[in-house]
């Protein structure tokens, strides 16, 4: 199902959100000693069910599931509600519902169901839930929940794992310079050996701000942030100026599969970028001359290049 947009009447804010439902096959239960009974995966959610038969306690069935959804979390969403549902098959026991209202990506549901010297179950369980994603202008908190300027001055804290400093806007920033290296040609030809930035006890990286440095910085640093369609433009900004390349295939990969940005942003950041798969996806989907009009008043469609342009009109002409 796809993601729908609803109206925060009570702050403002604009939501998304995305309504995720499953259920299982039946499936027997007859061990006494913990098996796994499914392991499957719906839009962004993991789960794993485990259960046994408690011989020694009235043969009560014993059920865990284990649910994972970090690929909803990438996307942006940050919280799921909604309930879980457990039903005997056999109908030895009414339906069980367990509510859910998770933050944390990693969670847990068990349940004891039966008993009556029953030496065996069938059974089966569902879930509805809805994941929330906050459109808020920039993200106010960070996957730990600090507040970004607080998540970033903790991210540059002096370690025995760097070896330079950075100054941004009067901060001091202490990273590695083979890290940064390694993922940035920027930084690798400042930190070489033919530039007098390398001697140097710190460096001023100048016309950037602080907010802006460091969320570039948080997307490939250790425990990195993902983007979202607030941030992606302004990543794609700063991954271009620091030739940070692996960053840009993180913002495409995230606006091929999980944005909600319109048609025409999306070519031109294609265009403008150089992401070549998002920029086939989107010259594939030109396929109305109503389409090409609504391309042709945008803002951005002046700010297309010769080629892309060319590549729009082959595509249009074939469609016709």
């Amino acid at each position: 199902m796809q993601p729908r947009r609803r109206q925060n009447r009570i702050c403002g804010d604009t939501m998304i959100t995305k309504e995720i439902s499953y259920k299982s096959g039946p499936t027997a239960l007859a061990s006494n000693r913990a098996v796994v009974l499914e392991t499957g995966a719906k839009d962004g959610i993991k789960h794993t069910w485990r259960g046994f038969i408690k011989h020694y306690d009235d043969f009560q069935a014993n059920l865990t599931w284990k649910f994972d959804w970090e690929d909803l979390k990438r996307q942006g969403f940050d919280r799921l509600v909604g309930h879980l549902i457990v039903n005997s098959v056999n109908g030895f026991w009414n339906p069980e519902r367990v509510d859910i209202d998770w933050t944390d990506t990693n969670q847990s549901i068990s349940k004891e169901l039966g008993g009556g010297n029953f030496f065996g179950y069938v059974l089966t369980f569902e879930y509805n839930l809805t994941a929330h994603y906050s459109e808020s202008p920039m993200p106010q908190k960070s996957a730990f929940g600090l507040p970004t300027n607080i998540f970033y001055d903790k991210m540059f804290v002096a370690s025995d794992k760097t070896d330079g400093i950075l100054n941004v806007e009067g901060k001091k920033l202490n990273v590695n310079k083979t890290f940064l290296s390694f993922h940035s040609d920027y930084f690798s030809t400042l930190f070489s050996s033919n530039f007098k930035e390398r001697q140097m006890k710190e460096i001023e990286i100048k016309e950037v701000s602080y907010d802006d440095f460091g969320l570039l910085l948080s997307s490939f640093y250790p425990n990195p942030q993902f983007p979202n369609d607030h941030t992606v433009e302004k990543l794609l900004e700063m991954a271009s100026r620091f030739q940070v390349s692996s960053v840009v295939g993180i913002v495409e990969y995230h606006l091929l599969n999980n944005s909600k940005i319109g048609y025409e942003k999306m070519l031109w950041m294609a265009d403008e970028y150089g992401m070549p798969k998002l920029l086939e996806k989107c010259i594939s989907q030109m396929n109305s001359l109503a389409m090409a009009k609504k391309l042709e008043k945008s803002p951005e469609f002046e700010k297309l290049s010769d080629r892309t342009s060319s590549l729009i009109l082959r595509r249009l002409l074939k469609s016709l």
